[in-house]
């Protein structure tokens, strides 16, 4: 068999040759018909058109599935390990940036400076809260006001003294937007009623006073609290607020009330607000100014957290070490596709001198091989992609994180599925090119 390959080979390389020899150049068509004879047989190549070319790259694929899908395996973990190392991060870190968002990162802190060398610092005014509103960038305010003269009890039958630990301030504004209170049993301080005498708790001062229920019983209105020389009515109850640790054991009462009931003079000891974090710095140099501008210098304005700082910090941090290992992925796949495409090289000799017998040019041969490179480098990074999304959102559910898939990642591990895919095909399609038709035959 491999002796009539051989002789086939030599026939068919001495007819090419021949074939393009004239035996005259004034001959006519009608001549060199009459002339040709067995010796003169006019064999031209059979050139493929590129769409044929492109087709048998394919088709060793569909051939030989199983070892199609080993050698994309490699490709796939790559790919799948860069999109889960650019995923997973990204989906934590805005799950941070909410957190640290609802914690107050955008927060600013407005109080007067205190009594420095004897000279006692000028009060906010009572409209700072409403003044701060005023600049553009701020999204909320809300001012407090602590009432250290005034104590809260659970009976009147509590000696004065015993408050328990629990400490009374008076409160208004938008409570939930600017400090992220919330609810957990009843209403947030600042509601509607605000003029009647109202309470709301922090949870420690509830489980100090003993109120865990504020449903109304034997036809009251609901539990009450003695503050000061007047009976208030609980009407809710909040959850624990990491952001203010003072106010969980603080009774709030309403802004009114405590104008009206308890002395208050109507100037708040402490202004929150909560601005636009792009434009954070800018409100923060305007806004003593802003609350009091017959005395900035007495106003002492709070700077951005240190969980500000480090949201920043893990927005420009790349996670270099993941990126580095799915390259080290990418880069063991590629090998592997490369070994593939040598190993296919070596059993598909005699396939290819027959087809560089039959008149395939070297150029044809590197597209055919150089295509199956890719084909099967692009397979697995599709199959990449899907396997790294999966994962992604399954661990960001476990972790109830929010999914967050940045295209750049998907489209680089395509990119990358691509260019590996090309560089492993490289070097056998050119040696699969470069072998003479009697070398491939001979070896086979």
């Amino acid at each position: 068999m491999t002796s009539l390959l051989r002789l086939l080979a030599r026939c068919l390389r001495t007819a090419r040759h021949s074939g393009h020899t004239r035996t005259g150049a004034t001959m006519t068509g009608a001549d060199r018909a009459a002339a040709a004879g067995p010796s003169m047989i006019d064999i031209r190549p059979a050139r493929l058109p590129l769409r044929d070319v492109l087709s048998l790259g394919v088709l060793r694929l569909r051939t030989r599935p199983t070892r199609a899908v080993l050698s994309a395996l490699g490709i796939s973990i790559g790919v799948a390990t860069m999109v889960v190392v650019v995923g997973i991060p990204a989906s934590s870190k805005q799950a941070l940036a909410d957190e640290m968002a609802s914690l107050g990162t955008n927060l600013l802190k407005v109080q007067k400076t205190g009594d420095i060398g004897g000279q006692r610092s000028a009060d906010l005014p009572e409209q700072a809260a409403a003044m701060a509103a005023r600049i553009g960038p701020v999204e909320a305010t809300a001012a407090v006001a602590k009432l250290p003269a005034v104590s809260v009890r659970r009976s009147d039958k509590v000696a004065v003294g015993e408050t328990s630990g629990v400490s009374v301030v008076t409160a208004r504004g938008d409570f939930r937007t600017a400090l992220g209170a919330r609810a957990h049993a009843g209403a947030l301080p600042g509601g509607a009623g605000e003029e009647f005498p109202t309470v709301v708790l922090g949870a420690q001062a509830a489980q100090r006073l003993g109120i865990t229920d504020l449903t109304p019983r034997d036809g009251s209105a609901g539990p009450q609290v003695r503050v000061g020389d007047h009976w208030f009515t609980v009407t809710g109850i909040l959850t624990t607020m990491p952001l203010l640790p003072e106010m969980d054991s603080a009774a709030i009462v309403s802004w009114p009330a405590a104008k009206h009931l308890l002395g208050f003079d109507g100037h708040p000891s402490i202004v929150y607000v909560r601005a636009k974090e792009s434009a954070l710095d800018d409100v923060r140099a305007v806004l003593g100014a802003t609350v009091n501008p017959q005395n900035p210098s007495d106003v002492a304005v709070s700077r951005p957290s240190d969980a500000l700082r480090a949201k920043q910090m893990t927005e420009t941090t790349f996670s270099s070490l993941f990126l580095g290992l799915a390259g080290v992925a990418l880069l063991v796949g590629g090998v592997g596709v490369a070994n593939t495409m040598v190993i296919s090289v070596l059993e598909r000799r005699t396939e290819i001198g027959l087809r560089r017998a039959l008149g395939a040019g070297r150029g044809q041969i590197r597209i055919q091989f150089l295509t199956e490179s890719v084909v099967l480098c692009l397979l697995g990074g599709v199959a990449g992609v899907l396997l790294g999304v999966a994962g992604t959102a399954g661990y960001a559910a476990t972790q109830d994180w929010p999914t967050v898939l940045p295209l750049p990642a998907v489209l680089g591990g395509l990119g990358a599925a691509l260019a590996v895919g090309t560089l492993a095909g490289l070097y056998p399609a050119v040696r699969a090119s470069r072998l003479t038709p009697t070398e491939a035959l001979a070896s086979s």
